[in-house]
């Protein structure tokens, strides 16, 4: 998808410009609210009509649906369409009178085609005499003893027609989706209503589906007012059952998997690549561009997808002997997702792939992990990958990234030589912090199946590995909205983790000393494990989508856990890089943490459900899942007011010497923020000029394995 959709606007950070205003409602927009004047007798005939023509298809639905034994409730879909241009009054169409969910009538789904908008309506049997009644109450011009008008005519006046709901009906996704071909077999997204009784209905869809032949998930999604599975068939085996379909609200089309590219033949695979070569244009190949330089296994630039990304003079390597290229399948799959993300997405998308930033790679492992030897090997080898590249351009904005860690937690938040190497890099301690670097790390992997099963008690217990607490560093752990299995046999599976909740395969800062870092830092997605009653297993539908680093043998293959987290978190620094070429790394990682917000699962996971959540509990949620969810895309900020934003003019500066941490509510821990014009990178800096320090990033910079000292920063602009 495109990094800076044309729909989206970059910042701008203004100064004493802000006045103040009354509240005034917005227009709550939508179509024309005018009612269309009608010829009375002639329209309600012909909605008598309709109505009439209903009642014995009515009658022959009920009887289909009693001999099938549905227990949700007996009745007909029926679609209500709107006049052209005008607001259909749908709500009224559900109002009514009663406490049995059962017999209800419900509006199902709401759709627009153009200037029309049509209701799908849940009417149970009897229940066509309600809307008789108000066809009559219309012809008859029905007034109360006052004269007031209670003929319906502002609801009537806007229906053009009432017909049985048909299967395109119900579909609300966008058209070009539905297949023309009504015997092409997909995946549909099928929502179904809860009328008081969620189960009941899911089980009169399962014996409907069975009827039409379809295949129908094992696991679904629960919401208060919906339930939602996935359905594998045509729509002409689905409307079959149309004469029964009681309890559909819509119809969507699933979004494809991982699952769907990966299961492709090699041919089918290089038509999708072909596509999406043709829609994709890649930053040009020169200094001012934003690079992602990843240190992992090294890259396979063959790949049709990622040669227009890397060229061949950014491939190093630490060590001579193990070549550039990818021989693990690891990091050519993370460099795919920091070009594109998750394919999945990116090659189901059918709009242009403009893309900002381009890449790099330093092989610091011949395979996935850390190279044999002690931290302090492991940290020479790293600083000496990330000089490589600066040598050899040293005016290029970058960001680097690295999924290899130790095989083990032990340090649990101490510094190792190897973070500390991390953390001197980051802060350019030994050049006096004129040129920070931004690292984006993995928090590390948890592999083993028993610790998905326990699944979340394991988080606990699974430490961050080394050198994930690296203080200066953007530690990324891994989240997941993935939560649809698509595979035929794995249908007895369900996920392990709940949509928005974290990872079964990420790590946690839990049970760290209070003095070593909060991480993560943020999360990124990193898939989802399924499991049943024999265990837990990875399933593919439920990864990310990437590129193989045999192209020749495959084009596709689906990576995980936090070293997939990890490179979509340092793809969204150089879309911020790119967006904001004037921005320093502190503030690119500010923005990032800053973009952050816990979703409900999490907060659920780890907050109290009923009373005030003390600032132990805050700590405890931010130990596991860091400030939470990062908001993918360089325009992901503008969704949301930076910190002080518009009132510069309100506030002094903080004095020169003194760090300053943004006040909170009263139990939540500080957040990295980013000050309010704090934008000025080296070329603009004003010396002497004090202002706000954008983010508390050096709060300690380790030294040694035991030796920690301070290094506060001045708060002038240079620290921007």
């Amino acid at each position: 998808m495109p990094d800076q959709p044309p729909d989206r606007h970059p910042h701008l950070v203004l100064a004493n410009t802000s006045t103040a205003q009354a509240f005034t409602a917005p227009s709550s927009g939508g179509g024309s609210s005018a009612v269309p004047v009608l010829d009375r007798a002639q329209h309600g005939n012909a909605l008598k009509a309709q109505l009439l023509a209903l009642r014995p298809l009515a009658q022959q639905v009920v009887a289909v649906q009693q001999a099938q034994g549905l227990e949700s409730g007996l009745g007909l879909q029926v679609q209500f369409v709107g006049q052209p241009d005008a607001a259909l009054a749908f709500e009224s169409l559900g109002y009514e009178l009663g406490k049995d969910a059962q017999k209800k009538i419900e509006v199902l789904s709401v759709r627009v085609d153009g200037g029309t908008t049509s209701a799908n309506v849940f009417v149970p049997d009897g229940k066509l005499a309600h809307f008789e009644k108000y066809v009559e109450d219309y012809l008859a011009e029905r007034k109360n003893v006052k004269g007031h008008a209670l003929d319906h005519h502002a609801l009537l006046n806007t229906i053009s027609a009432i017909r049985r709901a048909e299967v395109r009906a119900l579909w609300t996704d966008d058209p070009a989706l539905l297949p023309l071909d009504t015997a092409e077999s997909i995946w549909w997204e099928v929502w179904l209503p809860v009328r008081g009784d969620r189960q009941a209905v899911l089980a009169d869809f399962r014996k409907l589906a069975a009827l039409a032949q379809c295949h129908v998930s094992e696991h679904h999604i629960s919401f208060p007012e919906r339930t939602i599975v996935l359905m594998f068939g045509s729509e002409q085996q689905f409307s079959t059952s149309v004469m029964t379909l009681n309890c559909v609200a819509e119809l969507r089309r699933a979004k494809e998997t991982a699952h769907f590219f990966d299961g492709m033949t090699p041919p089918e695979q290089q038509e999708w690549v072909g596509e999406a070569l043709a829609r994709l244009t890649v930053a040009t190949d020169d200094d001012a561009t934003p690079r992602v330089c990843l240190l992992d296994s090294g890259v396979n630039r063959g790949h049709p997808l990622l040669s227009p990304f890397i060229a061949s003079a950014d491939l190093y390597t630490v060590n001579p002997t193990w070549g550039v290229d990818d021989t693990a399948n690891h990091g050519t799959g993370l460099a795919g997702l920091v070009a594109l993300g998750d394919l999945s997405a990116a090659l189901a998308a059918d709009g242009p792939l403009a893309v900002a930033h381009r890449l790099e790679s330093v092989k610091l492992t011949p395979e996935q992990g850390a190279n044999p030897g002690d931290a302090r090997h492991h940290g020479y080898l790293f600083a000496d990958a990330v000089s490589q590249p600066e040598t050899t351009a040293p005016h290029r904005p970058r960001v680097f990234t690295s999924a290899v860690t130790s095989d083990d937690d032990r340090d649990r938040g101490r510094p190792s030589a190897w973070s500390a190497t991390v953390d001197r890099l980051a802060s350019d301690y030994d050049g006096n912090g004129e040129f920070p670097r931004l690292f984006v790390l993995c928090a590390g992997n948890t592999e083993d199946a028993q610790s998905w099963n326990t699944y979340p008690a394991s988080l606990g217990s699974r430490g961050i590995r080394d050198p994930g607490q690296a203080w200066n560093a953007l530690t990324v752990g891994a989240c997941t909205d993935k939560v649809t299995i698509t595979e035929p046999d794995a249908q007895g599976l369900v996920p392990v983790a709940p949509r928005g909740g974290l990872s079964p395969y990420t790590r946690t800062s839990n049970g760290w000393h209070s003095a070593w870092p909060l991480k993560p830092d943020v999360v990124f997605e990193g898939g989802n494990a399924g499991k049943d009653a024999r265990g837990a297993i990875g399933v593919t539908s439920l990864h990310l989508l990437t590129m193989h680093n045999l192209p020749l043998e495959r084009l596709f293959t689906t990576t995980n856990a936090t070293s997939a987290a990890s490179a979509l978190g340092a793809r969204m620094a150089a879309q911020l890089m790119a967006a904001y070429p004037r921005l320093r790394p502190e503030t690119i990682r500010a923005l990032i943490v800053h973009s952050a917000e816990w979703t409900t699962a999490m907060k659920a996971g780890y907050l109290p459900a009923h009373g005030h959540a003390s600032k132990a509990d805050h700590v405890n949620l931010i130990r596991h899942c860091g400030w939470g969810r990062a908001q993918s895309g360089a325009c992901a900020l503008e969704r949301r007011q930076l910190p002080d934003a518009g009132r510069r003019g309100h506030g002094a500066p903080f004095p020169e010497g003194h760090r300053q941490r943004r006040r909170q509510p009263r139990h939540e821990p500080a957040r990295p923020t980013l000050a309010e014009g704090a934008t000025a990178g080296p070329a603009a800096r004003h010396p002497g000029r004090a202002v706000r320090h954008p983010v508390v990033l050096h709060r300690a910079q380790p030294i040694g394995p035991r030796h920690v000292v301070e290094i506060p920063l001045p708060l002038t602009s240079a620290a921007f």
